[in-house]
């Protein structure tokens, strides 16, 4: 007997899930409705996906509401500025939550069926897709305190009373883990004057989802399957290792969540081959990586949330050792599994990835020293009642280089991290500050009053239009390498998520990434991480620089201070 179509293993996937997160709760009629709303989906859904990744996927990540104008709202405004500057240095864009929101930048749903008015429509993230591929948000752990879902609950609507989680505030939750320094039970009152305390992972008004009720699993897919119909290439699962709570437990990575996520994916891989379920899970590296499952069956890509605190740190330390070492730990399950690489995103620079890396003491003097440079901190609340550091707030570019320093050397810094970023094995992604060349905005954090403000400025299209245009500006020498960066990277196969990767430290200040790609062809990138220029022996043979466009002969080589080369045999 020949193997099962796949989809009948699809559905085998879809139904072993069910059994191991619901048993007997998960009834007949559940399980029609399930069925029917995939049918649908299937029916409507007639764009094809590409069926992996290869070295021309970068994604941008960015706010839909980015850019200004004065006679646009800002997705039509955020099309234009895209085409003219972006679309032949990006494949895919990242847009952050643009749905109808009330609190977290948008992190706080209100309504997952809905453009934010002030921001656009549907037919403008159609239009985009024209241009891109798109990563939605599935904001999938919470919603919003304002939402329809929420109001009904508290009205106590017929189908909503388990919609949400409520625990007696005597409940021992002391082994939850918190991403917060902030209560974790919230009091609400319902319409029977009632008060119910309600579980809230991130804030009073993002109420945590009861995924223990199927019907509330029912609508999510409902949301999951509507962004697939809505053209969503990649959707990136939000917050989404505390999905399942069992109290007694840290109510975080538990089995049922890896259930869940197995669920979603079989779900898109059934209604729209191709589509990339990407998992965000702030955490340290072991408990990442548990989330793309067997190689086959949970995440196609983890956000590799190590990258960015350990590049830093490199840079910072003017030594290579520690990033080294963890990257030649690096394995992937599979072929169907890849990274999804980033240095800066909107929210801050993630230090819960770095334990286990490194000492807490070299953590936080990592930490003591960049908010001696102005960075900002988020901090969260321990089980043993102390708190600790897990997120620098800063732009990367003002993380990477002293405030006195110059943009000569601010720049050099600059495009050897991302460098680095666009060597790694897996997808890349920009944030569009970064592209955009962008500092710390201590004005938006006094003007919004959190932290994370300071790296997820707005602009006036025509101002930034002009920065850009700026032949004396840094923003303009920014953009213009990086996306230079890119496009050599777009356009070489040794690049290719998939090639084979060794790195290794010449020096504790010069680092060697090679990538080898199955066609054979072979980059070698070189990476002076130090404000002095090195020289060093290369063992291999003569080359060409991709970057500086010079011929390396083999032999001895001299890299001055922070500079990097991809050297092409």
């Amino acid at each position: 007997m020949g193997p099962l179509p796949r989809e009948i293993k699809v559905n085998q996937e879809i139904q072993k899930c069910l059994s191991e997160v619901y048993g007997d709760t998960f009834t007949p009629n559940h399980y029609e409705a399930l069925i029917k709303r995939l049918e649908k989906s299937k029916e409507l859904i007639n764009k094809v996906r590409k069926a992996h990744w290869d070295e021309s996927d970068v994604v941008l990540i960015t706010y839909a509401d980015q850019f200004h104008g004065a006679d646009q709202k800002p997705l039509p405004v955020f099309n234009h500025f895209y085409n003219e500057w972006l679309k032949s240095t990006f494949s895919h864009v990242h847009l952050l939550p643009f749905y109808p929101w009330s609190s977290d930048d948008g992190f706080s749903v209100i309504d997952y069926h809905q453009v934010a008015e002030e921001t656009g429509d549907w037919n403008d993230i159609k239009q985009l897709g024209q241009s891109s591929r798109l990563m939605f948000d599935f904001v999938c752990n919470h919603m919003s305190a304002k939402s329809e879902w929420f109001n009904n609950y508290l009205q106590q609507v017929e189908g909503y009373d388990n919609f949400f989680i409520a625990m007696d505030p005597n409940t021992d939750l002391s082994n939850v883990t918190r991403p917060r320094a902030l209560p974790l039970l919230t009091p609400f009152t319902v319409k029977d004057n009632t008060v119910r305390h309600l579980w809230t992972t991130f804030s009073e008004d993002q109420i945590d989802l009861n995924y223990e009720n199927p019907v509330v699993l029912l609508a999510m897919v409902d949301v999951l399957l509507s962004y697939l119909e809505q053209g969503a290439d990649y959707v990136r699962l939000d917050a989404v290792g505390f999905m399942w709570k069992e109290p007694g437990t840290s109510c975080i990575h538990l089995e049922k969540t890896h259930q869940l996520i197995k669920l979603f994916r079989a779900i898109a891989d059934c209604a729209a081959p191709g589509t990339a379920i990407i998992t965000e899970t702030n955490v340290p590296h072991k408990d990442n990586i548990s989330y793309f499952g067997n190689g086959q069956d949970e995440a196609h890509m983890v956000y590799q949330f190590s990258l960015p605190p350990l590049v830093l740190h490199a840079v910072q330390r003017q030594d290579t050792t520690a990033l080294c070492q963890w990257a030649q730990s690096l394995e992937l399950p599979s072929d169907d599994t890849t990274w999804f690489n980033f240095l800066a995103s909107h929210d801050g620079i993630g230090l819960n990835p770095l334990r286990g890396l490194l000492p807490e003491e070299e953590i936080m003097k990592l930490v003591t020293e960049l908010q001696q440079e102005g960075a900002l901190v988020n901090w969260k609340n321990n089980p043993d009642g102390s708190r600790s550091p897990y997120e620098i707030n800063v732009t990367y570019m003002d993380a990477l280089t002293p405030g006195n320093s110059s943009d000569a050397e601010r720049f050099a810094r600059f495009i050897l991290a991302h460098a680095i970023l666009l060597s790694f094995p897996g997808v890349p992604a920009v944030y569009i500050q970064s592209i955009l060349g962008s500092r710390n905005d201590y004005k938006g954090v006094e003007t919004l009053g959190y932290n994370r403000a300071i790296n997820r400025k707005k602009y006036q299209v025509e101002q930034i239009e002009a920065e850009l245009s700026d032949e004396n500006s840094l923003r303009h020498a920014i953009y213009h390498e990086l996306s230079r960066l890119i496009v050599i990277r777009r356009n070489n196969k040794a690049f290719h998520p998939d090639s084979d990767f060794e790195i290794s430290s010449i020096t504790p200040t010069v680092m060697q990434i090679k990538r080898t790609a199955k066609t054979g062809e072979e980059i070698t990138g070189l990476f002076n991480v130090s404000a002095h220029d090195q020289t060093v022996h290369i063992d291999m043979e003569n080359g060409f620089d991709l970057i500086s466009e010079i011929n390396i002969p083999r032999g001895e080589l001299t890299l001055h201070a922070w500079q990097v080369m991809w050297v092409k045999i």
